[in-house]
């Protein structure tokens, strides 16, 4: 029992100490007035219904739009991405298409197509995003206000989703995971960067080689941060409404177990710090849960316990990147995780491959 109070003591006493570091924690960077030109990078394979999204977006930016460099590489699509984008960057210079045909190096599948685009690109920011993201209109000018100091090659945004409710519930997914990592990230504790709202410097990117001279992987934007902070450049994760990003949810639970999948592919990578915040969390259902282990009154105790600094921690990071949701939705976001964390488990422990872009990977490639 008393390895149990222990655990259980370590578990809150966690929690609570990241609720102060999030109330505590660093703003981000007022906007940055200087204005060079930029390049927004864009690998699309087979985004036919979401691209269109996400260029509308970036006509927004409240940045020059004859500073802004937006080119999207077309990683041999099988459906209509190529013709959308053309039809849509028509008459707008700042837009390029590009037409990924063949490898660079050792990159392949969307860090090939990213090599190309860092290749293509001519300024010395390069902004990644992905084709079924929209970004908010000051992006670009809060990511590299957070570069003017301290040697930061590498700038992170933060993602959420919307729709329906299994869509806002991965979005609550994306905010409580990418806001665990930005507060370990101000501690000076490097652990990974998330190439759907990111920013490289070319001199960063350019000091590893880039994507054609690293080994091949299906988690690229780890691995290209991992690399360039072992170059000795620094970073930001960034919480803020002006670098919020918002991502078309998964449609479908096996959509959502595909990318989780790959995903965990990643996470055996993660520093030790964060795995074992992760395998904590986990470890809360198999302790508090086991049968016989706790009386049901501390069972229940506990439970809700949990659930309250869960929707503490969540309701803080809402209002950080201004943004609302129902209480209802915050408490069904524990059932969601409850389950969600079974059947990753479950999914990624059964043998097969890693469905990503509509392309197979076994779990041992990358």
């Amino acid at each position: 029992m008393l390895l149990v109070a222990l655990f259980f003591g370590l578990f809150f006493g966690l929690f609570v100490l990241f609720l102060g570091l999030l109330l505590l924690a660093r703003p981000a960077p007022a906007n940055s007035t200087a204005r060079p030109r930029v390049s927004i990078l864009i690998a699309a394979r087979n985004e036919e219904a979401t691209i269109e999204r996400c260029l509308t977006a970036l006509t927004s930016l409240n940045y020059p739009p004859e500073l802004l460099e937006i080119l999207i590489a077309d990683d041999a699509s099988t459906d209509n991405t190529a013709a959308v984008v053309a039809r849509f960057i028509e008459g707008k210079p700042q837009f390029r298409l590009l037409h990924v045909r063949h490898q660079l190096g050792t990159a392949r599948g969307k860090s090939n197509a990213l090599a190309h685009l860092c290749r293509a690109a001519t300024t010395d920011y390069f902004l990644l995003t992905d084709a079924d993201m929209a970004l908010p209109p000051d992006w670009v000018q809060a990511m590299l206000a957070a570069t003017e100091t301290d040697k930061v090659g590498v700038v992170t945004g933060i993602t959420t989703a919307e729709g329906s409710h299994f869509g806002r519930l991965q979005g609550l997914d994306w905010l409580f995971g990418l806001n665990v990592i930005r507060l370990l990230s101000d501690r000076g504790w490097p652990i990974t960067s998330v190439g759907n709202n990111m920013l490289v410097t070319r001199a960063a990117y350019e000091s590893i080689g880039g994507y054609e001279a690293l080994a091949f992987s299906i988690t690229e934007d780890l691995q290209l941060f991992s690399r360039i902070v072992a170059q000795g450049w620094h970073f930001r994760n960034l919480c803020d409404t002006r670098v919020l990003g918002v991502t078309v949810p998964q449609p479908t639970m096996r959509h959502l177990l595909w990318q989780r999948k790959r995903w965990m592919k990643g996470a055996v990578r993660l520093p030790s710090q964060l795995s074992f915040l992760f395998g904590l969390y986990g470890a809360f259902y198999l302790v508090l849960f086991w049968p016989g282990l706790l009386p049901l009154s501390f069972v229940v105790s506990l439970y809700a316990a949990k659930i309250l600094c869960q929707m503490l921690f969540l309701a803080v990071t809402l209002r950080q990147v201004g943004r609302r949701e129902s209480l209802g939705l915050l408490l069904l976001y524990e059932p969601y995780l409850c389950v969600m964390s079974m059947a990753v488990i479950g999914y990624t422990l059964w043998p097969g491959y890693i469905q990503w872009k509509q392309r197979r990977y076994q779990w041992a490639e990358g």
